[in-house]
């Protein structure tokens, strides 16, 4: 089962990481200035996670492929790491796909 991990960032800001079962992170988020924001972009991945059309497909100037969820509104609520081929980026689709609907919630910051 995949989990969310809430951290602080060097300058203060919280993020999370959605982590596979594996322990692999596969899903990271923007940096939010108070920790209610923060679990605010967790529901949004919760609830979001299963609607294909929300994953942008993108490459990056490298030419490596990766995604960003994206709610509703269009705004971008998570990022992938860079893969090494469209077929590892689909698996890590999918990975986020299975793991955030029903993933824990770990806050480190507490």
């Amino acid at each position: 089962m995949g989990k969310f991990v809430i951290t602080t960032r060097a300058n203060g800001e919280f993020q999370f990481n959605l982590k596979a079962g594996n322990g692999q992170t596969i899903l990271t988020s923007e940096g939010y200035s108070t920790k209610a924001a923060c679990s605010n972009g967790i529901e949004s991945v919760k609830n979001n996670a299963a609607d294909d059309n929300r994953y942008d497909r993108k490459e990056s100037s490298s030419g490596k492929p990766y995604f960003n969820l994206k709610a509703g509104n269009g705004q971008i609520i998570g990022a992938s790491e860079m893969y090494e081929s469209v077929a590892a980026r689909e698996n890590g689709i999918d990975s986020v796909k299975k793991n955030a609907p029903d993933a824990t919630i770990d806050d480190q910051t507490a």
